[in-house]
């Protein structure tokens, strides 16, 4: 769920390092190179990249559109392919069964279970639809925070990685420690430093 609907759920990070100069051509070099590239008609297992917010079949950003006065507001999209471990077990069986007929033997090897196993892993895999995740993200240039409508932390893990490569920055998820110690002048700090975990039981 991003920001364009009703109610959102959102994790706050800093961003960390400078922004080049002339930004804007820099992202829109940078973004472009770095966009969605959809694998509906391939056997690729996963794809993540940029895409507008508006719609996460757009991955061109005609007119910019993720630029928008102060911020960058951006999707990033994760498709992955997928096979339920039920399925593959049934039909991995199913095959072992056929060669243990085929071949009139009673049982069958280990490593020949394995590579049955492999094979028809990669045969479903082939036929599996992609399975996409979108997630919205609002960049704040001025104050340098970025706001993630996401909890999931496989999808922390992938943004980090790919903001990384896309802009050079890293981003610091803003527990409330840290947002303490932006807040607060000199002294306040170094009380905030003195603070020890108490146990209420």
């Amino acid at each position: 769920m991003g920001f364009l609907n009703g109610s959102a759920s959102f994790v706050r990070f800093s961003v960390e390092g400078d922004l080049p100069e002339n930004f804007w051509d820099f992202a829109a070099e940078r973004i472009t190179a770095f966009s969605f590239k959809d694998i509906d008609e391939t056997y690729d297992e996963f794809s993540v990249g940029w895409v507008s917010v508006q719609n996460m079949f757009d991955a061109d950003f005609q007119f910019a559109s993720y630029a928008s006065g102060d911020y960058v507001t951006l999707s990033l999209r994760i498709d992955e392919r997928k096979v339920a471990p039920a399925i593959l077990k049934k039909f991995a069986q199913k095959e072992e069964e056929r060669i243990k007929k085929e071949k009139q033997i009673p049982k069958i090897s280990r490593s020949m279970k394995i590579e049955i196993r492999e094979r028809i892993q990669n045969e479903l895999m082939k036929k599996a639809a992609p399975i996409p995740a979108v997630y919205d993200l609002c960049w704040n240039l001025s104050e340098s925070t970025l706001i993630f409508f996401s909890t999931n932390k496989k999808a922390h893990a992938l943004l980090e990685d790919l903001f990384k490569e896309t802009f050079g920055l890293l981003i610091v998820q803003q527990i409330p420690y840290y947002m303490a110690e932006r807040l607060l002048d000199d002294d306040d700090t170094q009380r905030l430093a003195a603070i020890t975990p108490d146990i209420f039981v």
